[in-house]
C-alpha cells in the first residue's frame, strides 16, 4: 500500500463526487466489463462459486506501475569543521559541498480507463517524497509488455494520478461504477501487484462505507475491505461483482506493515470527477472555510448538552479567511452545511470541499446554547503545501532544544537557521503587513551564532547583505556569495512584531 518508495511512508488522503462519462475512440475494445461480457462471466446470486472468469475478464486492464527517481541525499555535517584537519573530511571552509543522489523506485498498481491508454493510479505511487524527482515512469501489462509512460495529471489531496501510454492497438479497460451502491457484506475482487509480485487477486466483501480513519483532511472518507491489500496494491482497482470500479486502493491499517484485514480504497464517486478533470487538464477547485475542527466527543457534549455525533467542534478561525468573514467563532459548533449535516460520516471538511469556491451556503451552528443560521461564501482551498505551512508554523510555539533537518541544508549549515516563505496568513499571525515580503524564522539552532544573536522564530528576515528576500533561494544566494568572497558572515535585516526593523551580522558556520 502506501509504502510506495524505497524509504517507506504511509499516507493517507481523500476527494470530490460526481460520475465519469468515458468516451470510446474509433475502433475502441469494448470494455472489460461491458454487460454484454460480464453476463457470461458474473457469479450467480449468493456466494460465487469462483471469481475465475470475473478475474480473466477484468486483469488485463489491470496494470503494474514503477518508477525510477533520483533522490537527494542527506549529507552528514563536518567534524573537523574549523580545525586544520576540516580539508581531510568533505570541502573546505567558504567552498558549497555538491549534493549527493542515490536513485530510488517505487512500484503500484493502476487500471486502464479507456482504449486510448489513460491509467489511473496513486499520486504517492508516480511522485517522490521529499527531496527527489522522478525520471521515469513504465507501465507493464499482465502479458509483459512496458510502455514508457506521460503523467498527465496528479493530485496530492485526493491521492490520485492520471497517466498516459500509447500504442496503435487499443487497450483493454475498465470502467468506474457507482460506489454509493455499494453495503457492508458485498463481495468484491481486488487485483493488483502487492510485493512486486505481478498479477495478484484477492477477495473479500465490503467490511464498511463512507469510512474515516482520523487523518483528517478534506477526503478522509473511505470503502474499507478485508479483501487482503499489501504493499503495491497502490492504485489498484477493487472490483464489484458486476466487474465496475468502486474504489481504488489506498492504504492499510496494519501493525506489521501486511495485511490484517483492513484496507482502505478511494470511492469510485470521489474518485471519478477528480480522475476526469485531470485527464481534460481541469484546473481541481476546492471550498474552504479556515476552522480548526475536532469531533463532537461524548465529553464535550455532556459539557455543552448537545447529541453525541452530531457537528464538530470550531477550535480555531483563522484570520481573514472565509469562516472568520462569516462570523463563525472559536467555541461554536458546526451542525449543518449547505442543508447537509455534519456527521462523523459526512465530515464538515468533505461537505465543504465538495462546494465550488465562491458559492453561499447557510450554516447552522450552536453558540453558548443557542441555534443560529450564518450565511458563508466559500473561499478556495490552499494548496497542501500553504496548508502544511499554516499547520506548521505557530508564532508562540516553544521552540524544541534540537531543531530537526529540514528542508534547506544551505541555509541550516551556513546560518543555523530554518526558514519559510511569507504568505498572507502568516503575515497576520505576526502582525505584518499584507505586503510584507521576506523569509520568516521557524527555528533557531540553539548553538548558532544566530541564536547567540538573538535571533528566534517568528523573525521575520527582509533582506540579506541588502538584497530582499523573498523566498529561500535568496537568502542561499547571499550565503553562497559570502562564502566565495571570503566573507564570514551576513547582514541580515530582521523584523520583529513591535520593534522597527534592526541589522543584525550573523556569521557563517
Amino acid at each position: 500500500m502506501r509504502y510506495a518508495y524505497s524509504v517507506t511512508s504511509a499516507l493517507l488522503v481523500g476527494g470530490a463526487a460526481i460520475s465519469l462519462a468515458t468516451g470510446y475512440p474509433a475502433g475502441a475494445q469494448v470494455a472489460q466489463n461491458d454487460d454484454s461480457h460480464m453476463a457470461r462471466v458474473v457469479p450467480r446470486a449468493g456466494a460465487p462459486e469462483s471469481f475465475a472468469d470475473l478475474t480473466a475478464q477484468l486483469q488485463p486492464a489491470v496494470v503494474n506501475i514503477s518508477t525510477r527517481q533520483k533522490i537527494e541525499v542527506q549529507q552528514q555535517g563536518n567534524p573537523f569543521a574549523g580545525t586544520p584537519f576540516e580539508g581531510l573530511f568533505g570541502s573546505r571552509r567558504g567552498q558549497q559541498q555538491e549534493p549527493q543522489y542515490q536513485e530510488g523506485q517505487s512500484l503500484g498498481s493502476g487500471f486502464i480507463i479507456s482504449a486510448d491508454g489513460y491509467v489511473v493510479t496513486n499520486n504517492h505511487v508516480v511522485s517522490p517524497s521529499g527531496r527527489g524527482t522522478v525520471e521515469e515512469i513504465t507501465v507493464t501489462m499482465p502479458d509483459g509488455t512496458e510502455y514508457e509512460a506521460e503523467l498527465v495529471g496528479n493530485d496530492a489531496q485526493s491521492d490520485l494520478a492520471v497517466l498516459k501510454i500509447n500504442r496503435r492497438e487499443p487497450f483493454p479497460f475498465v470502467e468506474f461504477g457507482d460506489s454509493r451502491q455499494a453495503r457492508p457484506g458485498d463481495w468484491v475482487v481486488a487485483i493488483g501487484n502487492p510485493f512486486g509480485l505481478g498479477g495478484t487477486v484477492t477477495s473479500g466483501i465490503v467490511s464498511a462505507i463512507q469510512r474515516t480513519t482520523g487523518s483528517g483532511g478534506a477526503y478522509d472518507r473511505y470503502i474499507q475491505t478485508d479483501a487482503s491489500i499489501n504493499r503495491g496494491n497502490s492504485g489498484g482497482p477493487l472490483f464489484d461483482m458486476q466487474g465496475n470500479v468502486i474504489g481504488i486502493n489506498n492504504a492499510i491499517f496494519s501493525p506489521s506493515g501486511g495485511s490484517v484485514g483492513i484496507g482502505f480504497a478511494i470511492p469510485a464517486e470521489t474518485a471519478a470527477p477528480i480522475v476526469e478533470k485531470l485527464r481534460k487538464g481541469v484546473e481541481i477547485e476546492r471550498g474552504y472555510l479556515g476552522v480548526s475542527i475536532q469531533p463532537v466527543t461524548e465529553d464535550l457534549a455532556d459539557s455543552l448538552g448537545i447529541p453525541q455525533n452530531k457537528g464538530e467542534f470550531v477550535q480555531s478561525v483563522q484570520p481573514g479567511e472565509a469562516a472568520e468573514k462569516a462570523g463563525i467563532q472559536a467555541g461554536d459548533i458546526v451542525l449543518r452545511v449547505d442543508g447537509k449535516e455534519v456527521t462523523p460520516e459526512q465530515t464538515l471538511s468533505y461537505l465543504v470541499a465538495n462546494i465550488r469556491p465562491g458559492t453561499t451556503i447557510p450554516i447552522d451552528i450552536i453558540r453558548d446554547g443557542q441555534r443560529r443560521k450564518l450565511n458563508a461564501t466559500v473561499g478556495k482551498r490552499p494548496s497542501e503545501e500553504q496548508l502544511r505551512q499554516q499547520q506548521q508554523f505557530d508564532p508562540d510555539a516553544d521552540q524544541d532544544d534540537d531543531m530537526q533537518p529540514g528542508d534547506n541544508k544551505t541555509i541550516e549549515d551556513g546560518l543555523g537557521l530554518q526558514v519559510m516563505s511569507l504568505n498572507a496568513q502568516i503575515a497576520r499571525q505576526l502582525g505584518a503587513g499584507a505586503d510584507t515580503q521576506g523569509l520568516v524564522i521557524a527555528g533557531v539552532d540553539p548553538n548558532s551564532d544566530a541564536a547567540r544573536k538573538g535571533l528566534q522564530r517568528g523573525d521575520i528576515i527582509l533582506t540579506a547583505n541588502y538584497r530582499a528576500v523573498t523566498g529561500p533561494s535568496d537568502l542561499e544566494g547571499a550565503i553562497t556569495t559570502a562564502k566565495r568572497d571570503g566573507r564570514e558572515a551576513v547582514l541580515l535585516r530582521i523584523q520583529r512584531r513591535g520593534r522597527p526593523p534592526q541589522y543584525v551580522a550573523v556569521r557563517l558556520r
